[in-house]
């Protein structure tokens, strides 16, 4: 297998937001992320895990190849901003950070043949977690 891929959740809610987003946006960004959702097991926003990485959540990886960790909120694109740290869920690092839980890792090819994998340090702020499932 040439990518690890893990079980991902992701939220009803979520979901069906991401969707729509799928649906309004041509190209390649937003086939690798329906892609990634078709693999998701689907729950209700009060029953995902509060160490699931879903949309608007704060993230903290590590690159396992060079030991850097980065913090992150995983944004929609309207909301992205590399400046405020918010990764959009289009991006390929987005896709890929959508469902994960802490300790879980995943694998993708990058540019010019090489692999990336990150692996999940913790989820600071989860929306669900914290009882903001209005956004």
């Amino acid at each position: 297998m040439s990518t690890l891929e893990p079980k991902i959740v992701v939220t009803s809610s979520d979901l069906e937001r991401l969707r729509t987003l799928i649906d309004t946006t041509a190209g390649d960004r937003a086939d690798v992320l329906d892609s990634e959702l078709t693999r998701a097991v689907v729950v209700e926003p009060s029953e995902v895990p509060p160490d699931v990485v879903t949309m608007n959540s704060r993230v903290v990886y590590m690159d396992e190849d060079s030991h850097e960790t980065r913090e992150v909120t995983l944004s929609y694109p309207k909301d992205a901003s590399l400046e405020q740290g918010r990764v959009s869920v289009l991006a390929p690092v987005g896709a890929a950070l959508l469902g994960l839980s802490v300790g879980q890792e995943i694998e993708w090819l990058v540019p010019g043949g090489k692999h990336k994998r990150l692996r999940i340090v913790s989820v600071p702020y989860q929306p669900q977690a914290a009882g903001h499932t209005h956004h």
